[in-house]
């Protein structure tokens, strides 16, 4: 249910796969839009079944969502055991974690490996994204988290989490920390090396953006404080402009606010952006803004620093084993700070580069190939030693 956009689940799920392919036998258990998605993203030639139409998506969420698990549960009824032997659900999310579940429960033999990249804030609280008319967004999604959190602890076999510090809320006396993955993401880190060391990089006095931001536009993305951010970086250096990269249910707002706070010659909204489209908006960067209130973790800000640009984010709790290095941390929701960050970036020739340097190092070990020969190899001995 993204349009255009890519979930960092999804976006694991299909590089693995692609890279998985010569391994084992993979079939989708899709909707319509799912479908496009993958082929889009190059994940084209694998055997699939359409559950779930797009007929439900001009009746907002809500609806989609129910029908999306509905006609899942419905299916999913339908499957012999003999089917598969391995179950991977990519979200915790209803349309794809209840029937994994199902499918568990009926053949009890098959493996079954759960993604859940993020537990949902409480709505209580004090950094929760879901504040004032958003607070029944929360709820109900917090809510709908934990039965999923319940069968995912109880019944998968193994948990593919974001960061370090979600690895024991998963850990059962028969689920060890060896069956909780720390996934974190990946990058594919060919061209942008390709281009470091071509001897063309575009020199920073000559590029168009201080700044870019890549993500979904979302509450716990921090992107209209990114706003409020660029604002008084504004105010410091007139000139200063940022890209973001990225669609998703708040842009209407955020073009608002761009228009409200006079900075529509300052930050260029550039949509949904992918392959050469989004990497030449990183050769045109200076720096990757990362400003999440309240995240796992968020692998787009790895893609911008393959390419040398150093990051600052807030130092969320999630973030310092998932970005120890490369990115400057902001204590917690000072837009001033943040800002002040950015500036010292910029001014700082010797801070940038290390910091730079720092990112492209981080960035090697996401590549996505040794990524997936890791992980493969992590599920190939569980389901052969259990």
């Amino acid at each position: 249910m993204q349009g255009t956009a890519l979930s960092g689940g999804d976006r694991i799920f299909i590089e693995l796969a692609k890279r998985w392919l010569s391994a084992f036998e993979i079939h989708l258990l899709i909707s319509k839009e799912g479908l496009e998605i993958c082929k889009r993203e190059n994940l084209g030639n694998v055997g699939h079944k359409i559950w779930a139409s797009d007929k439900f998506n001009r009746y907002g969420y809500l609806i989609n969502y129910l029908y999306r698990t509905f006609v899942s549960i419905v299916n999913v009824s339908r499957l012999k055991k003999r089917e598969y032997n391995i179950i991977y659900s990519t979200s915790d999310f209803w349309p794809d974690s209840i029937p994994a579940f199902i499918m568990k429960l009926k053949n009890k033999k098959a493996k079954w490996i759960a993604g859940f990249y993020l537990f949902a804030p409480k709505p209580w609280q004090k950094d929760s994204p879901y504040r004032g008319k958003r607070w029944f967004i929360g709820l109900f999604y917090w809510l709908t988290q934990l039965p999923i959190y319940w069968s995912i602890k109880r019944y998968a076999d193994m948990v593919f989490v974001t960061s370090e510090p979600d690895v024991e809320k998963f850990v059962t006396k028969k689920r060890n920390r060896n069956r909780i993955v720390v996934i974190r993401g990946g990058v594919d880190i060919k061209p942008s090396e390709r281009y470091l060391k071509s001897g063309n990089v575009t020199p920073l006095e000559a590029r168009k953006y201080d700044a870019c931001f890549v993500g979904r536009f979302h509450y716990q993305k921090g992107v209209i404080e990114l706003i409020d951010i660029w604002q008084i970086v504004y105010k410091k250096k007139p000139n200063a402009k940022l890209a973001m990269i990225g669609v998703g249910p708040l842009e209407k707002e955020i073009r608002n606010k761009v228009e409200k706070l006079g900075l529509p010659n300052n930050v260029d909204l550039l949509g949904f952006k992918n392959g050469e489209e989004k990497y030449e908006i990183f050769k045109q960067s200076k720096i990757v803004a990362h400003p999440a209130i309240y995240d796992s973790g968020g692998m787009a800000a790895c893609e911008a620093m393959a390419w040398g640009l150093p990051g600052v984010s807030f130092d969320l709790e999630a973030l310092k084993t998932y970005y120890s290095k490369g990115m400057i941390k902001t204590p917690c929701y000072d837009l001033e700070a943040f800002a002040d960050n950015i500036i010292r970036l910029l001014k700082d020739k010797e801070l940038y580069e290390k910091i730079s340097k720092d990112a492209i190092d981080w960035a090697k070990g996401w590549d996505w190939d040794k990524k997936a020969e890791e992980f493969f190899n992590k599920i190939y001995h569980e389901i052969h030693t259990n």
